[in-house]
């Protein structure tokens, strides 16, 4: 018996189907070059060898080995819809009622994203999702807290670069989003951000909505969370466009978001994307992820390139790095090959997500950041054309 999950999480870029005839030049610059995520959930992106010890410390591994902890931890290729989609974090949600886990799996994934060249990542999680355990919001939040800070001086202290070598720049930059869910009394999510807002100087800087959207199709029902938030001065997210088409993500502007996670629906309505451009708010793209949900047929026909071509602020993410079996330089690998934006649209992207990032409350975090990111493209001429915000 075969194990689809563990061979797609194994896969190299190059065996990649939808990565097929990257130069090995231009694959070459994608590895190399430093990059930033801003649309990552936590839930979603385990380590299989991981999510099994704590499964069978937890009394919750099912009789799996490794492989078949990956089999069910990664999502198929292609599913029914976004609500089947959802059924794949079940487990890893299970998995996470306890502040160890938090910690840990917070930390490998910071750990993760830095071996790839990641110099810059927003991890989003719901808090809301993991009390059964007994854990209160506020030691959840601090769990995942603990767990970035001590990803990232784990990184620092290795020296930081790509998979530990002399890449690009050193250490990495984390900060953290509060989920909401559709799905949660409103009180609840309140509450969220209640407790989010106290972890503000600890570098929880945003505040989102997600889940099952056709179920929930109304963000303003959790208007009052937004308003806590937004109030704090956490940076205002919310997903959108996962089910319902352009509609769906022309609704999700009535809660004032800077930002909206998904929204590649949008491309498909040209006054909807005047718009986005003219409120300045970004969409972060996750292509991989929205095949999975069945949004679109294939990955060749997500309109990110439609997007960016007409001028909407634009990032790219895996969204989970587990479920879709996925690395964002693998995401940026098929962006290329299939869709065909060139290195310097994929580069704009990249820096745009600096742009965008919710560094609100450390100007001068971005500003390094950027110059990093800028220095980086200056030695590369097929990007200097790119470096434009």
């Amino acid at each position: 018996m075969g194990h689809p999950g563990l061979d797609r999480l194994t896969r190299r870029i190059e065996d990649d189907p939808l990565a097929a005839g990257l130069p090995a030049a231009e694959l070459a610059l994608l590895r190399r070059m430093p990059k930033a995520e801003l649309h990552l959930h936590l839930d979603g992106s385990l380590r299989p060898t991981t999510a099994l010890e704590l499964a069978r410390a937890r009394g919750l591994d099912e009789g799996l080995d490794a492989a078949g902890m990956a089999d069910r931890l990664v999502g198929p290729e292609r599913m029914a819809d976004q609500a089947d989609l959802l059924r794949a974090f079940d487990l890893p949600i299970a998995i996470l009622q306890d502040a160890q886990a938090l910690e840990r799996v917070t930390s490998e994934l910071v750990e993760d994203l830095a071996a790839e060249g990641v110099r810059y990542a927003e991890i989003r999680w719901g808090p809301g999702l993991h009390l059964r355990g007994g854990l209160s919001l506020h030691d959840g939040i601090a769990a995942v807290v603990a767990g970035a800070h001590e990803g990232a001086r784990s990184v620092s202290a290795s020296g930081g670069g790509i998979d530990g070598s002399d890449g690009v720049g050193r250490g990495i930059e984390v900060r953290l989003i509060a989920v909401a869910l559709r799905s949660h009394d409103p009180a609840l999510n309140r509450a969220v951000a209640v407790a989010a807002a106290s972890f503000i100087p600890d570098g929880l800087t945003g505040f989102d909505l997600a889940g099952p959207e056709a179920a929930y199709p109304d963000p303003l029902q959790h208007a009052a969370a937004f308003g806590v938030a937004r109030d704090a001065g956490l940076g205002i997210t919310v997903h959108a466009g996962e089910w319902g088409g352009a509609a769906q993500v022309r609704r999700a502007l009535a809660v004032g978001p800077s930002r909206i996670a998904h929204g590649a629906p949008a491309g498909d309505d040209a006054a909807l994307m005047d718009e986005l451009r003219a409120r300045g708010v970004t969409l972060d793209l996750c292509p991989t992820s929205n095949l999975q949900a069945a949004i679109f047929e294939t990955y060749a026909a997500h309109p990110l390139p439609r997007i960016v071509r007409a001028g909407v602020a634009a990032t790219l993410s895996t969204d989970d790095r587990t479920v879709s079996a996925l690395t964002l330089t693998g995401e940026y690998a098929r962006a290329r090959a299939s869709l065909g934006l060139t290195p310097a649209e994929l580069w704009r992207l990249d820096r745009h997500a600096l742009v965008a990032a919710f560094l609100h409350h450390d100007e001068a975090t971005r500003d390094r950041l950027l110059a990093e990111f800028d220095a980086f493209a200056a030695d590369e001429p097929v990007l200097a054309r790119g470096q434009a915000g």
